[in-house]
């Protein structure tokens, strides 16, 4: 190990940034569909060392900015260009049109992201030092950088440090606490921690002594949580999710209409399995009828279900009285003479009427609408999803009723991504909905890590996540994370199962951004004031 640090520690010049894109792109294995996070073990000291031979005692600020900043760049770019490169897959949908818009995906944006990690590196290199508190500074920056990218313009939280472990559902525990914001600071204080392995010093052991015991802490209390939680409790209410797996290119044709429609009414109408008749609630009569809430995906069908009347009766057909339909559908609305879309979920009764619906807040900038339009539009950019209007952003998140069973907070495409986002300042809904079409990604990482964030939004809020998607990952996760369905990627399915019920809420469900804010600030406390005493010892 010592050997591996002289490595890092005695790199300059071009091997030293080659060294830190390295870590980076060695770091994104520790990201779904991998779940590798012991590599974080070598990365996160590998960027410890690299600092310390890069920043030398007694510099000016800027000297210790400056080569910090370089070097996190670096680090950041190279994560996120092995974490991120499939997002170039959904401009090849109409390859002729947007293939050439790849590079500016596939390089321009992991550029652009890096620059939040460069920041927070940099500003750990200002307070950097020789002795162990400087592994802390860089965790806090780490994590620091990603609460940033997660608010600045419409923030891109993607690939968050928390996600690393966030696989398993005991180490995922700790979002309860301090939401995936507070658990990514764990993570980054863990294996930065761990550079204190070859410290030949006092505070170098018990660096790693102390990263060893907050993992353990980690993990231990994941293993209690899961534990006394017990089996999955579950709402008398039956879910089906479709999942017709229907290619982005072909999707949107004309002449595929009716038959993108009817793909969806055949689904829903196969016989139920039954799986959602296990495990009767207290009282109830195991067998017995349940109301049934079939999901559909995110703008399920390639059409205005409001201009279609005759589609409405065909999905009244297949309902019972106390059935419903929750479907995402593209809605439009005129705006003088102009007409405006947006991405919505429909909630349908029996009837076929529309009762309710939720119109998506957080729209995908490049896909939805062209950040910077005016200045972009000149060079040839345009968004990926094509109207003859424009999509316009919902007002604000909120909840909505279905005819049977408790209320849910619908969450659309992306949106899953954000933790505020599964707040409402309605009453607390009995579960989070998320419908989504990452069919434009095809077969790569990308809808995979998305159903990981997804998940973590459960265990956050202490609700069931149900969340159907045009071509996976569909599934049903419970309060604690755990799987109760899940659907394969690329397959034409149907799930059918029971709502999980809601626990009682945690932490951080009660407090919001106010708990990983106090975590963050008590990190720094310690680091700040040992690093005083430390220095007042000296001298």
């Amino acid at each position: 190990m010592l050997r591996l640090a002289q490595v890092f520690l005695l790199a300059f010049g071009w091997r030293r940034l080659a060294l830190s894109s390295a870590c980076g792109a060695l770091a994104a294995l520790a990201m779904p569909p991998f779940g590798v996070f012991p590599v974080l073990a070598i990365c996160f000291p590998g960027l410890v060392w690299l600092l310390d031979g890069a920043i030398g005692e007694g510099r000016s600020m800027v000297a210790r900015f400056r080569p910090a900043f370089v070097i996190g760049w670096f680090f950041g770019f190279g994560f996120f260009l092995a974490g991120l490169w499939w997002i170039g897959r959904a401009f090849l949908v109409e390859a002729d049109v947007y293939a050439w818009m790849i590079p500016f995906a596939v390089i321009l944006l992991p550029a652009g992201l890096a620059l939040f990690t460069a920041l927070g590196v940099g500003l750990a290199g200002l307070v950097w030092n020789d002795g162990w508190q400087r592994a802390g500074y860089l965790a806090v920056g780490l994590a620091g950088a990603d609460v940033l990218r997660g608010h600045v313009l419409t923030g891109f939280p993607w690939n968050t440090w928390g996600y690393a472990v966030a696989a398993v559902p005991e180490l995922a525990q700790a979002a309860s606490l301090f939401g995936i914001y507070g658990l990514g600071l764990l993570v980054a204080l863990v294996f930065c921690g761990l550079a204190g392995f070859v410290d030949q010093t006092p505070g170098g052991r018990r660096l790693t002594f102390g990263a060893v015991l907050l993992f353990a802490g980690l993990a231990a209390f994941g293993v209690v949580r899961v534990s006394l939680a017990g089996a999955p409790a579950f709402e008398p209410v039956a879910l089906r999710l479709v999942q017709p797996s229907i290619a982005q290119e072909e999707k949107w044709k004309p002449e595929n209409r009716a038959r993108v429609f009817a793909s969806y009414l055949e689904m829903s109408k196969r016989p139920w399995s039954g799986d959602e008749r296990a495990a009767p609630a207290e009282g109830e009569t195991p067998g017995g009828d349940l109301p049934r809430i079939v999901i559909w995906p995110e703008s399920a069908v390639p059409f205005l279900l409001t201009d279609a009347p005759e589609a409405l009766s065909a999905i009244a057909a297949l309902l019972g009285p106390r059935d419903t339909l929750v479907t995402g559908a593209v809605r439009a609305d005129a705006e003088g003479s102009e007409r405006v879309f947006y991405n919505s979920v429909y909630v349908i009764a029996g009837d076929g009427a529309v009762r309710d619906a939720y119109d998506k807040v957080r729209l995908v900038p490049f896909g939805e609408y062209l950040p910077f339009k005016s200045l972009l539009e000149r060079i040839g950019l345009t968004r990926l999803v094509t109207l003859p209007g424009v999509f316009r952003a919902g007002f604000r998140h909120r909840t909505l009723e279905p005819l049977s069973g408790p209320s849910f907070l619908p969450l659309i495409c992306y949106e899953a991504i954000f933790p505020g986002a599964a707040t409402t300042r309605d009453a607390r809904p009995g579960w989070i909905l998320n419908v989504t079409n990452d069919a434009w990604f095809g077969d790569t990482p990308g809808p995979r890590q998305h159903f990981q964030q997804a998940r973590v939004r459960a265990i956050e809020q202490g609700l069931p996540l149900v969340r159907a998607a045009n071509t996976g990952l569909s599934g049903v996760v419970d309060p604690y994370g755990r799987t109760v369905a899940r659907s394969a990627l690329a397959t034409a399915v149907v799930l059918d199962t029971r709502l999980p019920a809601a626990i009682e809420p945690p932490l951080y469900a009660r407090v919001g951004f106010f708990a990983p804010f106090t975590l963050f600030l008590v990190s720094l406390g310690i680091l700040f004031v040992t690093a005083y005493l430390r220095n007042a010892r000296k001298d």
